[in-house]
């Protein structure tokens, strides 16, 4: 049975860029890359007949752009008819930071910049870099203010994603949105965790509503814990945010953001897909992911989201196991040819998927919170890129 559509939502203006629908796709590594979001937006246009939303990339460390790491210029690619291309800096160094921007102005690479602060693996947070960042305002400050001093004059426009904190004794959101929205970013986005909490437990949605009444200059969207489109109807409800931002949500259900259009456009929901369209939209990310990385890589990069797509429904073990060794497309295509196609979408199909992980203590450069307003560039946070926020 379909759902009884609800009233739409307001489309969302950021900056030059109007979105027909408030949502955005999280930068996750190793997931949101071209082969991803084509899927996603097909599947959009396949049950919206438009694409509505924000797709935005892998994380692209500012540095190694800069210095055109062979590995970075290929997370960049874009797809042909892909508009807006929106591009995600991980960054630590305002000089790095102006230098990426600058370069993706003068070269065409993207129509919208996002800025994450929000990884919380440690490996990141040690030298000071992702969540670790906004505790000292004047280096986050400093960082922002470089990235919209470099598109200055252009319709690219600038935008930052955040944690609630470190954690719960060192919040910094509320601090965070302000100096962002005053050095000119054209919306904010809160990932209702703190850094300690990882993905773990549940999102604090009233971080959410706190960070809309401090910050009415630009957008705040919100996100954590959305997994259903009704869910972000009810983000925005209880929140009075301007838009969501899906992250583990979408693994294995890049049909999420068609689902998500048409709730908040207020169109009929579609019906999630069966195990028979579940094998097709497996085969293509299939065949969009040996395009993007060659065959041999992109069957490597199938098998952790066969096991997402696959969650719930009845399947064996031993196919199960073949899928996590599959090597070549032919082969891929033939192994789920053999999944029961007419087996209806599982009740336990929805939720969490991926990293969840426990709470823990942030790891953080020695004498970190000794000074909120020191304004130093941390050493060698820029070796490694984020992992999602």
């Amino acid at each position: 049975m379909t759902a009884v559509a609800a009233p739409p939502t307001e489309a969302l203006q950021i900056g030059s860029l109007t979105l027909q629908s408030p949502v955005v796709l999280a930068p996750m590594a190793g997931v949101t890359n071209v082969a991803f979001r084509t899927l996603c937006r097909e599947l959009e246009i396949a049950r919206t007949g438009t694409v509505s939303g924000l797709y935005v990339c892998e994380m692209i460390t500012a540095r190694a752009l800069v210095e055109r790491h062979e590995t970075t210029m290929h997370m960049v690619t874009f797809g042909p008819d892909e508009t807006p291309r929106s591009m995600q800096l991980y960054t630590v160094d305002p000089e790095y930071t102006y230098a990426a921007a600058k370069m993706i102005v003068d070269e065409n690479l993207a129509d919208h910049i996002d800025m994450n602060f929000g990884c919380p693996v440690p490996k990141v947070t040690r030298k000071g870099g992702g969540s670790a960042i906004p505790y000292k305002r004047r280096l986050f400050q400093n960082i922002v203010a470089a990235a919209v001093r470099a598109v200055e004059g252009t319709d690219i426009p600038v935008t930052v994603k955040f944690r609630v904190g470190i954690d719960d004794d060192h919040h910094t959101h509320l601090d965070a949105g302000r100096i962002a929205a005053g050095e000119g970013a054209k919306a904010v986005a809160l990932h209702a965790r703190t850094a300690s909490q990882r993905y773990s437990g549940t999102a604090d949605w009233n971080q959410i509503a706190r960070l809309k009444e401090h910050v009415t200059e630009v957008p705040v969207l919100g996100n954590g814990d959305i997994f259903e489109a009704g869910d972000a109807r009810r983000m925005m409800d209880e929140t009075c945010c301007d838009g969501v931002v899906i992250g583990r949500g979408c693994l294995g259900r890049p049909w999420l953001f068609a689902e998500l259009s048409a709730e908040l456009n207020g169109t009929a929901t579609p019906e999630p897909p069966d195990l028979g369209e579940v094998a097709r939209i497996i085969v293509r990310h299939g065949q969009l992911l040996a395009d993007h990385h060659g065959e041999n890589k992109g069957m490597r990069e199938i098998r952790k989201h066969v096991a997402w797509y696959l969650r719930g429904f009845p399947v064996g073990s031993d196919l199960r196991r073949d899928l996590a060794l599959v090597q070549t497309v032919a082969q891929l295509e033939d192994l789920v040819g053999q999944l029961p196609a007419d087996a209806p979408f599982p009740r336990d199909g929805h939720g969490p998927r991926g990293r969840q992980g426990s709470p823990a203590a942030v790891a953080l450069p020695e004498g970190w919170l000794d000074d909120p307003e020191d304004d130093a560039v941390p050493i060698g946070a820029d070796e490694h890129g984020g992992s999602g926020g």
